[in-house]
């Protein structure tokens, strides 16, 4: 029984020096870099930081005392006024796409009745005992602005159009502004002119 103790106790010895953080005089190389990695945290993963101070381009202020640049602007925030009591009118926006049999039974275009393959973009506006002189209507890249004397309605579109290749038509029997925008597309094998 003796014998057996002896041994447990040999391995707990030999146990607790694997895993014993101090380093004795005759560990070798290895051992050090081994504990020495065991002693990093999270903050010394990765590549150790810069010392010199990147300046970020994003932000650089042109010499001029504007406050921000018309890029940092969202496009249609100057028509929002929280004090105007005219109410939004419904809207629906429907986006279409040309096509023709070869799209429909043969598949040859490559389109899909997906959004990305529509090539423009319908917004129908219901505007009751409103006359068609009384609308004045604002259409840029990507926002939509129609103001008349009882509606008011500024509308973030959903694609960038092209803001001066649309036409808008006021129907009065349904007293309902027809506004047909043309979407601007980026080029790819889908998009082809």
């Amino acid at each position: 029984m003796e014998f057996a103790g002896a041994s447990s106790l040999q391995h707990l010895q030999a146990l607790s020096n694997l895993l014993s953080t101090q380093q004795e005089d005759g560990d070798d190389e290895d051992c050090k870099n081994i504990n020495a990695c065991a002693r990093l945290g999270p903050g010394q993963v990765g590549p150790p930081p810069k010392t010199d101070k990147e300046v970020s381009t994003a932000y650089v202020k042109k010499n001029s005392k504007d406050i921000w640049s018309e890029e940092e602007v969202a496009e249609g925030c100057q028509y929002e006024d929280d004090n105007d009591p005219r109410p939004q009118p419904e809207y629906e926006i429907i986006l279409k796409q040309s096509v023709g049999t070869e799209d429909i039974f043969l598949g040859l275009n490559g389109k899909d009745p997906s959004s990305m393959c529509c090539e423009s973009m319908l917004v129908k506006i219901k505007l009751p005992d409103t006359k068609a002189t009384d609308v004045v209507l604002d259409v840029k890249e990507k926002f939509l602005d129609l103001r008349t004397l009882k509606y008011k309605l500024g509308l973030h579109l959903p694609h960038p159009i092209h803001s001066h290749e649309g036409k808008a038509q006021f129907f009065s029997e349904r007293e309902e502004l027809e506004v047909t925008l043309l979407i601007k597309r980026p080029m790819d094998f889908i998009n082809m002119p």
